[in-house]
């Protein structure tokens, strides 16, 4: 929210107080969360009034935001407490340890369990550490002290627990002032005007009696501040200034605030009328003089024709895409075809109905030689360019591509998924910042503005046709637009400047400031009547704003925004659907607007996993919404409509949507949230400041009941008649599940060695132990109408016409003796595999060798791509050393030294910074992935008697708070932000043989492990507790079952999008696709945290722990 917006609610606050508003006072605090009002949490808190207080405290921080936040709500909860069991008040006590105090004992298992056994005790001092405790009263003087404390060290309230000073009735004084400015202004001004209201402008009425019309006053119209006023108190009677200066001719003043005229530039083919054009501009867009007027006051507006479900605010779906997403644009007719441009240069067109990229088009010079000798400097200097902007032609026939250097790029687009490239631009010098499609005189053009300062207009043949100077500073965007037959172009610069251009040699038109004087995006409606602007300041406040074209002033100033935090980077990016709404992403959050209504309707985290500044992009129906994620993808939101769009392509996972979509979860403006807690934090009193707590989502759509059980542990052991024992899901016959076999192709190998899906989840990709990759795919059909993956239908081996087949380099070494590795990039285009020989980067869909690298010795045994560049690539290497490679520059930048022996595992956390490698050595490293430098090494704790040898993999959760570790000897799951073991599954019992691979889940809620005898076993991976587990006879043969040595699975591969699908590759070659029935859903159910049954001694499932796992077992 601006300055303005934010002094206006303290001017209604000290209004408010005057009047005896009580209730109304503190509710405003509340939900403006701009000033906390000590005195008033004092009262709640010796009053008792515990709901009001945290109520009042939601307003300002929750439980999870630090360490501070943590202490007050539990200290306030603890009071509650320990009241209830002083009133012998049993019921009420356990009822607040259930509710309240659960969520603390993630972080303190033993002071949880300690508050609980206060219930045991008559009275509660028995109990060594309250022994000193009072009564009621001096316990809550005692306690509030310990809270003013925290509030005060709490950086959330920091410069809230002061009132501004001001003098009495300050917002009745500037009414007044503003009385006297309207009365100014009449026509025939009264001695003693009656005022009796303030819902319209004050006019006084003629002598003769006729109605004189309403003045409206543009901003460039007030004189500046000096004049003398009389003094005004709270009950001063009106008293009219003398009259003020003639305003007559202020209009002629517009031209003159242009500061810079534009150079002459090259001759324009293009025919513009002129002066009138330019008369008509400067009466749409005259500039304002004096700052934003966000003070202002609307007549009551009439309810909208829509409603608020038609936000699309569920989440239908979300795409790995490889590379971090800079601009995204859906086409201006097909409503489900989403342009995405990403930082490696490549744009990528995604079919949303299908969940499937239909074409990726990386980045090429197309002629060096006509480039200048600068941008050949600099591409000589830094080889990276990303593209700033992606957007399509308003007939959606051409693509026009803007990067971060020089260039421009125009692509014909030829259905359904095929390019051509039309043309290539060296526009500016530096970035090409913005780029847009405009018809002036009916003539399509290219607009682009730049780092040069210059904004510029192309034919598209390639010859520039205007050249715009003016501005003083970078351009930073362009809208250009068109008024009956005005043709224009606005543009903003890094100084906050914006200015308005005709297509002729006049220079800018109109010339004044943004909110925040910094990045500012202007958008029109759909219907082009409203102008809209969003940006942020350089201090970090942000601003979305309608602007009122015929004054060159701001309309209407939208508030709902919270001050950049420091370290965050960027600026809020905003989008306007269907002339109803705006959405704007700001604090991890989709936020949305009426566009009648400056509160903020409603917001919504998507789920989670949204980048601070997330960008975002409507489609032109105004039912589907495209926002970025932190892991280098993007999500798609859905209104009823756009889902029903989405079923009609047949898509499965979609079927999954209920009618009450609306349930999803959000956050409705001024209601506070209280999320839970991550289990990534240690003691609660002892809290790591690098490492505050975080929310616990539940993830990507999980079952939200297996989470509940924990908060009830006892209610089942109150009700036992009623209780349904929990037993463990044993599947031991195919007619018990899915299973699908994939066809035998003529390279059959001897073995799987490596499984991958494919991130669109279309297809299974298997790397056997003859160096040869196979490809299976699933058709779309009336039995697979979604086309996805599925146990149900078989897929076929896919190979592109031209007959290659992806075998790597051997380099005359047995592949069989070799140790294989296998990435895959994030948007499916590329593989990258070694079997023993060189790495080969093969195209996927020509299955073409695009190059090689690494030749061995040594050889490399571990491959992944860097998460947010697909250039960038980590190996790991059979010497133990792990080498940071550069595909596009064919170099090796860093090796890192840590292990001991062969690297066996690699996993990148781009939420933590790491990159977590695993070794034959049953060691784990963790290294920073910005200056590679090695920061912890965790020893693996083996079970008693074992070596510590073998391969270990590692894996991250998809919220990457927490770490899988994979070895033969056991599966461990570990804090990932601390890198301490908080869960260890041995095998044993029915599941004694060892591990040959394990998996997490798509939502990480599951593993799935394949033991060398054949079982799988399907875990909890909140806990490590065996639901299910599956018997070789379901998917082998008696022949494969019974062979010397027996078949078994070697690696596990889950679904990227279906969370209990998943993939096993098999010692005779063969590749099988198994899914729980589609009557059970999941495999089997969660086992109770306490159902009576020590969950860690069962035959069927048993699990050891360190210290800290047995406290939250037991």
């Amino acid at each position: 929210m601006s300055s303005l917006s934010r002094e206006l609610v303290f001017l209604i606050l000290q209004f408010l107080d005057e009047e005896k508003f009580k209730e109304t006072v503190h509710k405003l605090e509340q939900e403006s969360g701009f000033f906390f009002n000590m005195k008033y949490f004092e009262e709640k808190v010796h009053a008792g009034e515990w709901d009001e207080v945290e109520k009042y405290l939601s307003g300002f921080t929750k439980v999870d935001d630090n360490r501070y936040s943590m202490k007050i709500f539990f200290e306030i909860r603890k009071q509650k407490y320990l009241e209830a069991l002083d009133r012998h008040d049993r019921a009420k006590a356990v009822d607040i340890l259930v509710k309240d105090l659960k969520v603390f004992s993630t972080f303190n298992e033993e002071l949880y369990k300690e508050i609980t056994q206060l219930l045991t005790l008559e009275n509660f001092r028995e109990n060594e550490q309250l022994s000193k405790y009072g009564d009621t009263k001096s316990a809550r003087s005692i306690m509030l002290i310990e809270l003013k404390k925290l509030i005060e060290a709490n950086p959330l309230f920091r410069e809230k627990l002061v009132f501004p000073t001001l003098k009495a009735s300050r917002l009745r004084t500037l009414i007044n002032q503003s009385l006297n400015w309207q009365h100014q202004l009449c026509k025939n001004p009264r001695p003693n005007p009656d005022i009796k209201t303030l819902f319209t402008d004050h006019t006084c009425t003629p002598p003769n009696g006729a109605r004189a019309s309403s003045v409206s006053v543009p901003l460039a119209a007030v004189p500046k501040a000096g004049a003398a006023y009389p003094p005004l108190t709270a009950h001063t009677p009106f008293q009219p200034p003398p009259p003020g200066p003639s305003l007559a001719g202020w209009m002629a003043n517009a031209a003159a605030s242009s500061s810079v005229q534009s150079a002459v530039v090259a001759t324009s083919s293009i025919p513009v009328p002129p002066n009138q054009e330019s008369e008509q501009l400067m009466k749409r867009l005259r500039p304002s003089g004096h700052g934003v007027d966000e003070a202002t006051y609307h007549a009551p507006i009439p309810q909208p024709a829509w409603s608020v479900d038609d936000l699309p605010r569920t989440v239908a779906c979300s795409l790995s895409h490889g590379s971090n997403v800079t601009s995204m644009d859906f086409h201006p007719t097909r409503h489900t075809l989403l342009l995405v441009g990403s930082a490696n240069g490549e744009f990528t067109l995604y079919e949303i109905g299908l969940r499937e990229m239909l074409l990726s088009r990386p980045f090429k010079i197309r002629d060096i030689n006509a480039c200048s000798a600068q941008f050949q400097n600099a591409v000589v200097k830094d080889s990276s360019i990303s593209i700033n902007r992606v957007t399509w032609s308003p007939d959606g026939e051409l693509i026009g591509v803007a990067f971060t250097k020089h260039l421009i790029h125009l692509h014909a687009y030829q259905q359904p998924n095929e390019t051509r490239h039309v043309l290539e631009i060296e526009a500016h010098s530096g970035g090409v910042n913005d780029i847009a499609f405009s018809r002036p005189n009916k003539q399509l053009c290219v607009v682009t503005c730049g780092d040069d300062k210059l904004i510029k207009v192309w034919d598209m043949h390639g010859q520039k046709l205007f050249t715009f100077e003016g501005h003083e500073a970078p351009v930073y965007s362009i809208c250009p637009h068109h008024k009956e037959s005005i043709q224009f172009i606005f543009s903003t610069s890094l100084d906050g400047k914006i200015k308005a251009w005709l297509y002729d040699n006049m220079g800018s038109r109109v010339d004044y400031d943004a909110p925040g004087k910094w990045c500012t995006t202007m958008l029109y409606s759909a219907d082009g009547t409203r102008l809209f602007s969003c940006g942020t300041g350089k201090e970090g406040d942000s601003y979305l704003v309608e602007w009122n074209e015929s004054e060159g002033s701001i309309k209407r100033t939208y508030s709902g925004f919270r001050k950049r935090s420091a370290g965050v980077a960027g600026v809020v990016q905003f989008d306007t659907a269907q002339n109803h709404f705006l959405a704007a992403g700001e604090d991890n959050q989709i936020k949305f607007w009426d566009v009648d209504n400056t509160n903020m309707l409603t917001c919504t985290e998507a789920d989670g996993g949204l980048p601070a500044l997330p960008r975002l992009r409507f489609n032109k129906e105004g039912n589907l919404l495209a926002v970025t994620t932190v892991d280098n993808g993007f999500k798609i939101l859905a209104n009823a409509d756009g889902l029903r769009t989405l079923r009609s392509f047949g898509s499965r996972p979609f079927e999954a949507f209920r009618p009450q979509y609306e349930a999803s979860s959000m956050k409705v403006s001024g209601a506070p949230v209280v999320a839970s807690i991550s289990p990534n934090i240690g003691r609660m009193d002892h809290l790591d400041r690098n490492s505050p707590a975080k929310p616990s989502p539940i993830l990507n759509g999980g079952d939200t009941a297996s989470r509940s059980i924990e908060i009830k542990p006892r209610i089942s052991e109150e009700k036992p008649d009623k209780a349904k024992p929990w037993e463990l899901m044993e599947v031991l016959n195919p007619q018990q599940c899915r299973v699908a076999t994939m066809p035998e192709t003529p390279d059959q190998p001897r073995k799987v060695v490596r499984l991958l899906y494919t991130n669109s989840g279309v297809g299974l990709l298997a790397l056997g132990s003859n160096a040869i990759q196979r490809l299976w795919k699933w058709s779309r059909n009336e039995q697979n109408p979604s086309g996805k993956a599925t146990a149900g239908v078989v897929p076929h081996h896919w190979q592109p016409n031209s007959g290659l087949v992806m075998t790597n380099d051997t380099a005359d070494t047995n592949p069989e003796e070799a140790v294989p590795c296998i990435a895959l990039s994030k948007n499916d285009s590329y593989v990258m595999s070694a079997c023993g020989g060189k790495v080969s980067l093969f195209n996927m869909m020509t299955f073409k060798v695009m190059t090689t690298f690494m030749p061995p010795p040594p050889a490399s045994t571990f491959l992944a791509f860097h998460p947010q560049d697909n250039n960038i690539i980590a190996i790991g290497m059979e010497d133990s050393t792990i080498h940071i490679y550069n595909v596009r520059v064919d170099e090796v930048k860093t090796r890192l030294k840590g292990h001991q022996k062969r690297i066996t595992g690699l996993a990148f956390s781009t939420n933590l910074g790491v990159l977590v490698s695993s070794g034959a050595d049953a060691q784990l490293c963790v290294w920073a992935n910005d200056t590679w430098e090695k920061k912890r090494t965790v020893s693996i704790q083996m079970p008693a008697g074992k070596t510590p040898s073998g391969d270990t993999r590692v894996q991250f959760s998809s919220d990457q708070s927490h770490l899988l570790v994979v070895h033969e000897t056991q599966l461990a799951i570990y804090d990932a932000s601390k890198m301490e073991r908080i869960y260890q599954w041995i095998p044993q019992d029915t599941l004694s043989a060892p591990i040959s691979h394990a998996s997490y889940s798509c939502n990480s809620q599951l593993v799935f492990a394949a033991f060398a005898d054949g079982n799988i076993g399907v875990f909890d991976a909140e806990n490590l507790r065996l639901r299910c587990r599956i018997a070789p006879s379901v998917y082998m043969s008696s022949t494969a079952i019974n062979s010397n040595p027996p078949v078994h699975p070697l690696v596990v591969a889950a679904h990227p999008h279906e969370p209990n699908q998943f993939a096993v590759g098999l010692s005779d070659g063969c590749v099988k696709v198994l899914e729980p029935l589609e009557s059970d859903g999941k495999w089997g159910t969660p086992a109770p945290a306490d159902n009576g049954i020590p969950n860690g001694k069962t035959p069927a499932s048993s699990a050891t722990s360190n210290h800290a796992a047995d406290q939250i077992q037991r």
